[in-house]
């Protein structure tokens, strides 16, 4: 599909900055010519993708483009400009004109549902069963990265370390729930264990592994699945049985295991002699830290998850929330501890079921009303630690999950951008788009029963579209 040009990149960007203000631009930090520099080094990173039923991204990597504004008062906020010099609003009546028969597409099934909002304000511009709880597919990720961001904070990092017991002889891998953990990094985590060793004039050593963070079932409620790896504190290259592999990929049935017994080659190789096979288990009473490396900041879990809908990071993040909530890390845990962190925030729960991080669980609940309202208070001054729930929104046309998605002549390509959602049945969209008065406006549209994904994506783009400037 032919891609849109850096010009008209630029030109989104252009109606998108007409809301920031000097001082909120300050504010939104940091900041490299008017983009995040945290999200430019992302985007010119490899990305592997995660998401349930997405296909593999093309090979193509666009340039980073601008990070959403965060600057929008939303749900009671403040505005960032005196109300006088704000555009009119979008008239409701005008947006159920052109979107109400955009709705009615067949391709979304018999009842699907939306919710536009301004941004600015709050208010809700139109909706259509914007209350009912849905099948929210991988837009649940906009909820679990909302709590995440604000229990554990945008700057915590998840460990993985290496402690040993006393006297040095057993030393033991501990995972600390990161599921972006690499073999690069592990091979760090390698060469600081050994120094360490070496320092302490230990030459063999046994090595043991503790998941003990977790508890519940390893496996996600679907079952074994290419889009998702068992759910351990401990994995190297999410579990996937080719760690060049990206998107849906078969993975170990224990990547634990998997990720000792390549820990262990890696000591190996640095001189470390190793006495049997390493053995799972809890660390030693005792044990002390010996080295240890961290994940990148939550926040930039945060967009590589919503970028391209990784289901790994999703549900390590939820755990994430319910260790820093003081809660058990499994999937009851997570749920409760993710609930309870949206109603500190005073969203709109009502009919609200997290049964999952990811969005792989039908069980999974939202309406478009509460995703909405998560993208309002991630762009609200008074949560500024939310706001790379907007900059990891995939840009329509350009990247993620939307990167073959709108044309180079969709009024959307470069202005929309939104959080993807795919189950057989099941397809949604959420995010935010530059309206035609420069306001940047929050929407989603739930589609259930549908027919062909294909004939549903397409809907919810030109429903997006529309919105569009």
């Amino acid at each position: 599909m032919p891609k849109v040009r850096t010009w008209q990149l630029a030109a989104g960007a252009a109606v998108v900055g007409l809301a920031l203000s000097a001082g909120a631009v300050t504010a939104a930090g940091p900041w490299d010519t008017g983009q995040r520099k945290a999200e430019r080094r992302w985007a010119a990173a490899h990305q592997g993708t995660g998401g349930a039923h997405h296909e593999a991204p093309a090979a193509k990597r666009p340039a980073p483009a601008p990070s959403a504004p965060a600057v929008l008062a939303a749900l009671g906020g403040s505005s960032t400009r005196p109300r006088a010099a704000e555009a009119p609003a979008t008239p409701p009546a005008s947006l159920a004109k052109t979107l109400g028969p955009l709705l009615a597409d067949a391709g979304l099934g018999p009842s699907p549902a939306a919710c536009v909002i301004d941004l600015t304000t709050g208010e809700r511009l139109w909706g259509s069963r914007a209350a009912e709880p849905m099948t929210p597919a991988s837009t649940v990720k906009i909820a679990t990265a909302v709590a995440a961001l604000s229990a554990a904070g945008p700057d915590h990092r998840i460990p993985t370390t290496v402690v040993a017991a006393p006297g040095a002889r057993q030393i033991t891998l501990v995972g600390g729930g990161d599921a972006s953990l690499d073999r690069a990094r592990l091979a760090t985590l390698a060469d600081r264990t050994a120094e360490a060793l070496r320092e302490n004039g230990t030459a063999a050593v046994r090595l043991g592994y503790d998941t003990s963070l977790y508890t519940g079932p390893l496996l996600h409620p679907i079952g074994p699945n290419d889009n998702i790896a068992p759910v351990s504190a401990l994995m190297v290259d999410q579990g996937r049985n080719d760690p060049r592999s990206t998107g849906p990929a078969t993975r170990s049935a224990d990547p634990a295991r998997e990720a000792a017994r390549v820990f262990a080659d890696l000591l190996r190789e640095r001189g470390v002699r190793l006495q049997g096979a390493p053995a799972h288990g809890r660390a030693a009473a005792g044990a002390v830290p010996l080295a240890q490396v961290l994940s990148v900041p939550v926040s930039a879990l945060v967009e590589r998850m919503l970028t391209t809908s990784d289901n790994d990071i999703a549900e390590s993040l939820a755990r994430q929330t319910a260790i820093a909530s003081g809660g058990r890390a499994g999937f009851a845990g997570a749920s409760g501890a993710v609930a309870a962190q949206l109603r500190r925030l005073q969203l709109p729960l009502t009919g609200a079921r997290f049964a999952d991080g990811s969005g792989l669980d039908r069980r999974d609940r939202v309406s478009a009303e509460l995703l909405t309202a998560l993208l309002a208070r991630s762009a609200d001054p008074a949560h500024p630690e939310l706001r790379t729930v907007l900059t990891g929104l995939p840009v329509a046309g350009f990247t993620g999950t939307l990167d073959d998605r709108y044309g180079p002549t969709s009024r959307g390509a470069g202005l929309v951008r939104a959080k993807t959602g795919t189950l057989t049945g099941v397809n949604t969209l959420a995010g935010t788009v530059a309206g035609a008065d420069g306001r940047l406006l929050g929407f989603s549209f739930l589609a259930e029963d549908t027919s062909s994904p294909y004939e549903a994506q397409a809907a919810l783009d030109r429903l997006a579209a529309a919105l569009a400037g």
